[in-house]
């Protein structure tokens, strides 16, 4: 089996997520769009997973290969393959499928709840209150046929899914110590004063136990997409 994930930035990398796949006996590509890298063949690949970045989706002037991605994602979707969109990963999903993504109301960066929905059929199901942590200051409109799976307080859209393979997340739950202490580092200047944003310290602060129980979430959204192949 073969994950293949898209990285936008160097220091937002796959985190905890890593460790879940290679105990899963995945091997592990990459495209760095950021370094111009090609992407790969997609009969090649059976889980796609879509990273975080700064940028966005709408930047396709400034990062010309974000249209690319775009057609690649809409590609994927076609064949059928297993996706989990992480940030900036969830809003490439629903703008290569027609959804608005814009600025949402408050940024939302450090550690907050975030709100699992009903079930219905066959979705992943998210615990009824779980602390993400986030980074971000756009949202997006649910694609069409999308399940709205989870919200927070002041951002609705926080995750979706498509059918039985497609999950988006607008919050990150593959984070670990090294990688908010990153993001920390390389987007800083975004930690000013804000309902809704956390400084540095309190970012950094956070307790393990926190990290785990949003790695255990991670690593049971990645068992739900695997299971695909089943």
């Amino acid at each position: 089996m073969k994950a293949h994930y898209l990285q936008h930035v160097s220091f937002e990398g796959l985190g905890a997520i890593e460790p879940w796949l290679i105990d899963n006996g995945y091997s592990i590509t990459t495209t760095r769009l950021y370094e111009n890298q090609p992407l790969p063949e997609i009969g090649d690949i059976n889980l796609l997973i879509i990273m975080g970045g700064p940028m966005s989706v709408n930047d396709e002037l400034l990062h010309p290969w974000l249209a690319e991605e775009k057609e690649f994602i809409r590609k994927a979707i076609n064949a059928d393959i297993p996706i989990l969109g992480i940030c900036l990963g969830a809003q490439l999903i629903a703008s290569a499928l027609g959804a608005q993504i814009y600025r949402n109301p408050e940024k939302e960066i450090g550690w907050f709840s975030i709100t699992g929905l009903p079930f219905f059929g066959n979705t992943f199901q998210f615990p009824d209150q779980i602390e993400a942590f986030h980074w971000h200051g756009e949202t997006f409109d649910l694609p069409q046929k999308a399940i709205h799976l989870a919200k927070s307080k002041v951002c609705e859209n926080q995750a979706f899914q498509i059918g039985r393979k497609i999950i988006g997340l607008q919050f990150h739950l593959e984070t670990t110590q090294e990688s908010a202490r990153l993001l920390v580092e390389n987007c800083g200047n975004e930690l000013i004063n804000g309902k809704f944003i956390q400084s540095a310290e309190d970012i950094l602060s956070a307790n393990k136990q926190k990290y785990s129980d949003a790695n255990q979430v991670m690593n049971n959204v990645l068992k739900y997409l695997a299971a695909c192949y089943c």
